[in-house]
């Protein structure tokens, strides 16, 4: 090419969690059966979607508007209808208007973190979402800027260093908050959103939530949504039902926009956006037709209340199995269908190993392990040498060395057998440099 292609920003952009497939994929073309603990998809691991979904989606498919564009910001009586849903909580008020279809949440975000001036920042958590850290430093043509979650104070934030972050960045003009979060699995506390709140309100920035799986709670907690503690300040939440249903390839999710009228600057950012998805003509019609009927029908309710509860199920067994290695930094799950989980400080090293009988994986394995970081180094000895798939925790922007897993294995046998065979190999990989 007479002249370079990509921008520098497009360096910045990675996905871990879809990156181990290539490699375990590898790995299952020499024999190796895969335990796949690396992506947050319920159908994949076998969950259901009910019968009366179904028929919902059955008959939209044989009515004729289904394949039809629909007006550029969604399909209106769906937007009136999440408006509604939204309004009945009691905080901020919206109309139609303040919300925008995308095709995904990986769409609005691409759009959102995109249309930002380049010098303009969104601090996010750390661990962070890839989606969300990756469009950050693709716009940004840099690192991330991110406030710590503390996995000694059950992943909560570091509100002080949040705080500091802000006050000697100029550059900064929002807040990140993934809640319930991915991917630690924990569930922000009232008293911490309303602190966020008032550091927005202080600091003149807009908050950005993602809200993907605000219904997704368990062991007795609660997510609030955005709209119930935002008050004055600015604000957009993001959210879908590719968890919710879960249809995750439906790739339907939307964006809220809250109290953009209070700020000008703000007001012309949320018409960027709509002017952009405008370009595009629409999101896709027929996922956004049928959340009136499913998420309007008296029986979701009940349905997503029993999804809860088997995550809520897996979440404690996972926590059975691994809250007794004493390695490990530990935190049980409140939301979402994830958990992070870290080594203590000083446990991993470049020594460590684990038998892998097959020479062909083990040279595999071996060669991935040269110059990588040391939860890189163990994530790829685990595949190798179980076959379990997980997410390194220094991919999710951190310095923290770990894990991610999900939640989602609907046999209990299996999920026991695979988070067994994980304990039992983390046992084994810590101890392994002992014995040369």
């Amino acid at each position: 090419m007479r002249k370079r292609l990509l921008s520098e920003g497009a360096k910045e952009l990675s996905y871990e969690i879809r990156e181990i497939v290539k490699k375990a994929d590898q790995l299952h073309d020499l024999g190796l059966p895969i335990h796949w603990e690396n992506i947050g998809d319920p159908i994949e691991k076998g969950c259901q979607v009910p019968a009366w979904i179904k028929d919902i989606l059955t008959c939209l498919v044989n009515e004729n508007r289904s394949y039809s564009y629909c007006p550029s910001k969604g399909v209106l009586k769906t937007r009136e209808f999440l408006a509604a849903q939204t309004n009945r909580v009691g905080g901020a008020q919206i109309t139609a208007n303040d919300i925008l279809f995308f095709n995904g949440l990986g769409d609005a975000i691409a759009t959102i973190y995109g249309l930002l001036a380049m010098t303009s920042r969104i601090i996010g958590p750390s661990p962070a979402y890839s989606t969300h850290s990756s469009a950050e430093a693709s716009h940004a043509h840099t690192t991330p800027i991110t406030y710590r979650l503390d996995p000694k104070n059950h992943w909560y934030p570091d509100l002080e260093e949040l705080e500091n972050n802000i006050k000697y960045n100029p550059n900064i003009v929002a807040i990140l908050i993934i809640n319930p979060d991915n991917p630690t699995g924990m569930v922000y506390p009232l008293e911490y959103l309303k602190k966020i709140v008032d550091i927005a309100r202080r600091y003149h920035l807009f908050i950005l939530c993602d809200e993907i799986y605000n219904k997704i709670v368990y062991n007795g907690a609660r997510a609030y949504a955005l709209a119930e503690y935002i008050e004055d300040v600015p604000g957009i939440a993001l959210k879908g039902i590719s968890k919710e249903y879960p249809w995750p390839g439906a790739r339907c999710g939307w964006a809220e926009y809250y109290n953009r009228s209070l700020d000008p600057e703000f007001d012309l950012f949320c018409r960027a956006i709509d002017n952009a998805k405008m370009i595009e003509v629409c999101s896709t019609t027929m996922p956004q037709l049928t959340i009136p009927k499913v998420l309007g029908d008296k029986r979701f309710a009940a349905h997503r209340t029993h999804l809860n509860e088997l995550i809520g199920r897996r979440s404690s067994i996972i926590s059975e199995i691994l809250s007794e290695v004493p390695e490990l930094n530990f935190n049980p799950t409140y939301g979402a269908f994830y958990n992070t989980i870290t080594f203590k400080d000083g446990v991993l090293n470049n020594r460590q190993t684990l038998k892998i009988e097959n020479p062909i994986i083990r040279e595999k394995v071996e060669k991935w392990c040269e110059g990588v970081s040391l939860d890189y180094r163990f994530v790829y000895y685990l595949l190798g040498a179980t076959g379990i798939c997980v997410v390194p925790s220094s991919s999710f922007c951190s310095e923290l060395q770990g894990f991610r897993v999900t939640l989602l294995e609907e046999d209990e046998d299996e999920l026991r057998n695979v988070f067994s065979t994980m304990r039992d190999a983390i046992r084994s990989y810590v101890k392994s440099d002992k014995n040369k």
